[in-house]
């Protein structure tokens, strides 16, 4: 059996985060719904700033949104060699929006994806502390999903 290159496992990994915040119409998934609103920037999009800020479970779904966007960028940073400490406390530091704050949290994600994105296919391969760093993110990201699609179930009962 012949080796995987690197570059396919980093173009799988990529292909799941894709999958993780953006829809790509195609006929299979890794482990989401195949529809729009299956990864966070369309499961967001469904959710007002007033229900992102109620508390449910014991966070809301604007406290998760920051903590995602938060990691995103720490993680993008890690991916990229900077291994300094963080305070990953003031990542759960805002758990109510205004419409304003909540529009622009969504825009955040958005542009912390596509930075993590670029950080994983760039160097994702350049150590194994930037491969670790790449998969463990996914794995982050995937509980994240989980834990605000059960947000939302809830909001919509």
């Amino acid at each position: 059996m012949a080796d995987i290159s690197m570059d396919v496992v980093i173009g799988h990994i990529v292909g799941v985060l894709d999958e993780t915040f953006i829809y790509k119409s195609k006929p299979w998934t890794y482990f989401t719904d195949n529809k729009p609103d299956a990864g966070f920037l369309g499961l967001l999009a469904t959710v007002n700033a007033s229900d992102a800020s109620r508390n449910i479970g014991g966070t809301s779904i604007a406290a998760h949104a920051h903590h995602i966007n938060f990691s995103l960028h720490e993680s993008a940073s890690w991916i990229r060699g900077d291994h300094s400490q963080r305070d990953w406390k003031q990542s759960w530091s805002i758990s109510t929006v205004d419409d304003a704050a909540w529009a622009l949290m969504k825009e955040e994600m958005h542009s912390a994806y596509a930075d993590l994105r670029e950080a994983i296919q760039t160097k994702a391969a350049s150590s194994t502390e930037a491969f670790g760093g790449a998969a463990g993110v996914i794995g982050h990201m995937a509980f994240h999903l989980g834990a605000i699609r059960q947000k939302v179930a809830l909001l919509r009962q």
